[in-house]
């Protein structure tokens, strides 16, 4: 998982800011802020999970199916793995 070390600083950056947002949402339940703007903070949310799990899927992508050096065996088993993730994701 190489290629998750070389990106950790920049993935948690990405998830912390994740967390604040959904701090954000909270806050703004809690003082009763308007709906429409806290519907702009989910839909934020969504977005900012979205473009974190499409950094882990190129990423996946890249070094564990599409890599040179791998078997087809491990090949195999990247492919799997994404298109469990990809399925989970479309539910």
């Amino acid at each position: 998982m190489s290629h998750i070390h070389e990106h950790k600083d920049d993935l948690i950056k990405r998830v912390r800011r994740i967390a604040g947002q959904v701090e954000a949402v909270e806050r703004a339940l809690e003082t009763d802020a308007d709906c429409a703007k806290t519907l702009h903070l989910v839909a934020a949310i969504r977005g900012a999970v979205n473009g974190l799990l499409e950094q882990f899927i190129d990423a996946h992508a890249r070094e564990h199916v599409a890599h040179p050096d791998l078997s087809d065996e491990d090949r195999a088993q990247g492919v799997e793995d994404l298109l469990l993730a990809i399925r989970r994701y479309a539910k």
